[in-house]
């Protein structure tokens, strides 16, 4: 008959022992080593109001370009202004000047 040191027989431990290695059995396992483990959930959450503070950035970008087209629909003086400066556009016979600055 084979003898088995009575450390690595299960069957021999205390029962506090046995329990105790069993929590932080269930510990590790649901907290990092489950598909939903508490790590998981940690992530994906961070990565959730990541992504809602991103959303809630382009809404207001979204606003602000819509703003800003109404503003050229309705105001032909900055609509010329953003010809004039951005695109180099003139009127016919005038003569556009542009100065370096150094």
């Amino acid at each position: 008959m084979i003898k088995i040191n009575p450390i690595l027989n299960p069957l021999r431990w205390k029962k506090s022992a046995l329990i105790s290695v069993l929590v932080l059995f269930f510990v590790l396992w649901f907290g990092f080593f489950d598909t939903y483990s508490l790590w998981t959930r940690y992530q994906l959450e961070r990565e959730k109001k990541d992504l809602i503070n991103r959303t809630e950035q382009l809404v207001a970008d979204t606003q602000n370009l819509r703003k800003k087209i109404e503003a050229l629909r309705n105001d032909p003086m900055l609509l010329e202004k953003i010809a004039r400066e951005e695109y180099g556009m003139r009127r016919p016979g005038e003569t556009v000047y542009r100065i370096r600055n150094n």
